[in-house]
């Protein structure tokens, strides 16, 4: 005897692959639709005038010889230069850049104490991944280098 074909398994099954595929397609389409990709530049050119300029001051930074230990410690920074100190300015300028998410983006004044020290403080938490910049007030210089936090004791921070 012959059952109807609503009781047999393929027909439900050559009908479901095409469902699924529409539901999980009007997914993506609204996700794609209402999410932001913060990481797509529009400008590539200008964003690659702007390479240029920051290699050069990464350069700047290599014939001053400008060595330093960055210290991090629940928000507390710390900035030890050894050598290429700069003359005019009490404070620099210390940017932390999240690898994914430029919502998480901060940047830190330092500022000398007596010691020689530059020092700063930042609220938000820094654990993970980051893209990290130092440059003084005039930004005559430039470094950059990616670290990962928490870290325990000195990092080099040298271009």
């Amino acid at each position: 005897m012959n059952r109807p074909w609503y009781k047999e398994f393929w027909p439900w099954f050559l009908i479901a692959v095409p469902v699924i595929t529409l539901i999980m397609g009007g997914v993506l389409l609204n996700l794609a639709i209402s999410t932001e990709d913060s990481l797509v530049i529009d400008d590539y050119y200008k964003e690659g005038k702007a390479i240029n300029a920051s290699l050069d001051k990464e350069a700047v930074a290599k014939r001053l010889n400008i060595t330093t230990d960055l210290t991090i410690t629940d928000g507390s920074i710390a900035l030890e230069f050894h050598s290429g100190i700069p003359q005019d300015g009490n404070a620099v300028k210390l940017s932390f850049y999240h690898v994914t998410l430029e919502d998480r983006d901060v940047s830190v004044l330092l500022s000398r104490d007596a010691n020689g020290i530059y020092r700063g403080f930042v609220e938000e938490s820094l654990d993970g991944k980051w893209r990290v910049s130092l440059t003084p007030i005039d930004e005559s210089w430039k470094i950059q280098n990616t670290i990962y936090l928490p870290h325990e004791g000195k990092i080099k921070f040298n271009p």
